[in-house]
């Protein structure tokens, strides 16, 4: 179904691979006439042309990259426009839009949710931005509709922001590169690795995009194949594809933790804008006639088959097949799984599900910005007419992607027929995805078509001893599931005849509802403060050396951001950084907050100019061996911070509370092996706080140890890589070695500074 090459690749009119393997230059030569190296040819991809178009530092290696729109929902844009207004902000200077479609169940957390609304209208028409009701559409449906354009480049501040299949590089990042934007600032990276995506064939009957992004994901996630790069579909197969299909596929790529995507263009993308009234912003796209790749993913789409990921990650794959002829070793596998992913916190059974030989299925959902698009609904429907889901556990829900794809869901018949099935049809949100919505049951097993299935996505608190789990799975072999009456089904394996109906685009509930400034803005309105909506704490310079104490050590193989910060309920808390912190990695290590709490009223002390032992007692100790070898060291000039220690932080949500959560409990660094995500990454420098690797697998230091890292001030300063530390132990102090990636000069600026706020305010 997908192979992966071992070297970079050559393609060819975009229809022939050329594989480096020590004979290109002849094989080219031969082919074409000519030799063109790969530093040349690489300039021919389409993703190097569109951040050529983007870049303002006139150096393609480093980029500082101006972005032509922003997009944030409920979740972030508070938290951003906060940030940006502490920084000066007076006018958004390129569109911003700002959509409803998480915090959108107003009774949770009595006004909280409503008050951020309003927020954003209120600051929408401050600034000069678009504001999207709650249950219009998801963030990335609307920016489908009504954002893209080919050849333009997107930021949003949630990371499945992927628009690549109408021709749009769109990157997901942390809220404070949306405020560098606000602020005319750039996105500063190193030029990415561009990987070719090469699709021949077409999909059988019943295979979806689902199917499609869960064998490519399975692939190349935890190898690391695609990890910060640009993926590039290209090949004869992409023609296959409907615009539809295209996206479903598209908006996956964020699992594989590649930094964006971009697809040629053709005929059928040209449709999609005229469909949507947009012609003028359809651009044919295509690589060079020889353009180089780092490496090529084969996607063979005829041999796709219905897939299923189980938990509790999108890259744990199997094709539907392979899981029912080995269902029990498959299921016992899983719940091995478990053991490491829920800490053993919770009994967790799969195999419990299995109800004579085959597996059975308590929830279906076909959700939001992967599943709520049109075509995968329809075809639902078309497979699910004239059946039942029956009167026992199963359930199923449908929330099409946006109010137009509902309106004409109801114009077609289609709602009808889920509706007599049994099926729930609901509006636009994003809860399924996050975990605050259709619930399921204690210890029961989900199956969506959604982007992620990481613990707790599904509303699991370990703590309470609650838990549920979600497989990823595509909305046909969804709905032939539910057909099925809650058996699992691929899709393939029923007698299937899709009707195929046309897309009728239907704008007006947008011009009625959806408030566009034009890009004007009106100082004279009023901002309306809900009383949870909270600024950001003030927060201090890097000092010149500094004690950290290791607060949590996490040996996951990755840890999620949903385990940082978790999601679900807590988002409630988004726009009161001090009221959200107090979530912060209370479902993988609930003793967190309290550690953490107890360093930084030590550092408050010493802030106020105050004795820090008097709140540390043990603090005190811990200066007495230092100071044994570092007779000259002024205590003044020692900060006190915390730490957490993770193999391999930040896969998954581009929400900045990940870092800032930890920053505002007074985290000043975060230790990991590597980190599993750029964006995590820029998250902790723009809140100030030093993002150190340690890449030995044996730890030096453990959970509750002081650590003393001297001038470090002068080495973020002076761009040193291997950084002097020391772990406090009774006897004295014990040597070792952090590392510090590359930084740019204005994130070395941002830590130095204490965090992006108090860099703008210089």
């Amino acid at each position: 179904m997908v192979k992966l090459s071992n070297t970079g690749a050559y393609l060819l009119n975009g229809t022939e691979v050329v594989e480096c393997n020590g004979e290109e230059q002849a094989v080219l030569t031969a082919k074409t006439g000519s030799f063109v190296p790969k530093e040349e040819a690489a300039k021919n991809t389409i993703a190097y042309g569109i951040l050529k178009d983007h870049n303002t530092s006139g150096n393609m290696e480093k980029l500082m990259i101006k972005f032509d729109k922003l997009t944030s929902h409920d979740i972030t844009f508070v938290g951003i426009i906060q940030t940006a207004r502490a920084s000066g902000l007076q006018k958004f200077p390129i569109p911003y839009v700002l959509t409803n479609c998480h915090n959108s169940l107003c009774a949770v957390g009595g006004t909280i949710n409503e008050d951020d609304h309003m927020f954003g209208l209120t600051c929408a028409k401050k600034y000069g931005g678009v504001y999207v009701p709650p249950h219009q559409a998801v963030i990335h449906q609307y920016a489908r509709e009504m954002l893209a354009g080919g050849g333009k480049m997107i930021l949003g501040s949630d990371s499945h922001t992927r628009y690549g299949a109408l021709g749009t590089m769109a990157m997901g990042e942390g809220g404070p590169e949306l405020v560098k934007q606000l602020l005319e600032q750039t996105y500063d990276i190193n030029m990415p690795g561009v990987v070719g995506i090469y699709m021949t064939g077409e999909p059988m009957k019943g295979v979806g995009p689902q199917d499609v992004a869960l064998a490519i994901i399975g692939a190349v996630f935890a190898n690391g194949y695609v990890k910060n790069k640009v993926m590039e579909f290209v090949g004869p197969g992409v023609s296959s594809l409907s615009a539809d299909f295209r996206i479903g596929v598209d908006v996956m790529t964020t699992e594989t933790t590649c930094l964006s995507s971009i697809w040629r263009t053709d005929d059928k993308i040209k449709e999609f804008y005229d469909i949507h009234g947009r012609s003028e912003d359809y651009k044919e796209l295509n690589p060079g006639s020889i353009a180089y790749y780092d490496g090529m993913v084969y996607v063979d789409l005829s041999k796709i088959k219905p897939m299923i990921a189980m938990p509790f990650h999108p890259s744990n794959t199997y094709t539907i097949e392979e899981l029912k002829a080995n269902l029990t070793d498959i299921l016992h596998d899983v719940e091995k799984k478990a053991l490491v992913s829920l800490d053993g916190k919770v009994d967790y059974k799969l195999t419990d599900k299995v109800r004579n030989g085959q597996l059975y299925v308590d929830q279906g959902i076909i959700a939001g910005c992967a599943g709520g698009g049109f075509e995968n609904i329809c075809d639902a429907a078309d497979i699910l007419k004239g059946r039942s889901i029956g009167a026992d556990e199963f359930t199923l829900s449908v929330y099409p992607a946006s109010t137009p794809i509902y309106m004409e869901l109801a114009r077609n018949g289609k709602l009808a027929d889920l509706l007599a099935t049994g099926a729930i049809v609901k509006t636009a949100f994003c809860g399924p995805c996050f975990g605050a919505g259709d619930t399921p049951a204690n210890n029961a097993f989900s199956i969506r078509h959604s982007t992620r299935n990481f613990p707790n996505r599904e509303g699991s608190k370990l703590q309470n001893g609650q838990i549920s789990s979600v497989a990823l799975m595509d909305a046909r072999s969804i709905a032939a599931t539910a057909a099925n009456k809650g058996y699992l089904t691929a899709a393939t394996d029923m007698d299937l005849e899709f009707t195929g109906p046309k897309y009728h685009f239907d704008k007006t509930i947008y011009e009625n509802r959806v408030f566009d400034s034009k890009g004007v803005a009106d100082p004279s309105v009023e901002i309306k403060f809900g009383p949870n909506i909270k600024d950001w704490p003030e927060m201090v310079a890097l000092t010149d050396n500094i004690v950290l104490k290791v607060v949590s050590e996490i040996h996951d193989p990755v840890t999620t951001t949903d385990e940082l910060i978790p999601s679900g309920e807590t988002s409630s808390y988004r726009s009161n950084p001090l009221g959200l912190a107090e979530f912060a990695l209370s479902r993988k290590d609930p003793a967190y907050v309290g550690r953490a709490k107890e360093v930084q009223a030590a550092e408050k002390e010493r802030e106020a100019g105050r004795c820090p032992v008097e709140v540390l007692p043990e603090y005190g100790k811990v200066m007495e061996t230092i100071l044994k070898e570092f007779k000259d060291l002024k205590k003044e000039e020692v900060g006190i911070g915390s730490t957490i220690y993770a193999v391999k932080p930040g896969d998954g949500s581009a929400r900045e509370q990940a870092a800032s959560c930890q920053k505002v409990l007074g985290g000043w660094a975060n230790i990991a092996k590597e980190y599993a995500t750029k964006r995590y990454r820029s998250n902790l420098i723009n809140w100030g706080m030093l993002p150190f690797i340690y890449e030995e697998e044996e730890l030096p230091f453990t959970n509750g140890d002081y650590l003393f890292v001297p001038d470090i001030a002068d080495a973020i300063k002076n761009k040193k890589t291997e950084i002097p530390a020391y772990v406090v132990k009774e006897d004295g102090l014990k040597p070792f070695t952090l590392k510090m990636g590359e930084l740019t000069d204005d994130e070395r600026d941002i830590i130095l500074k204490g965090c992006l706020i108090n860099y703008n305010r210089r």
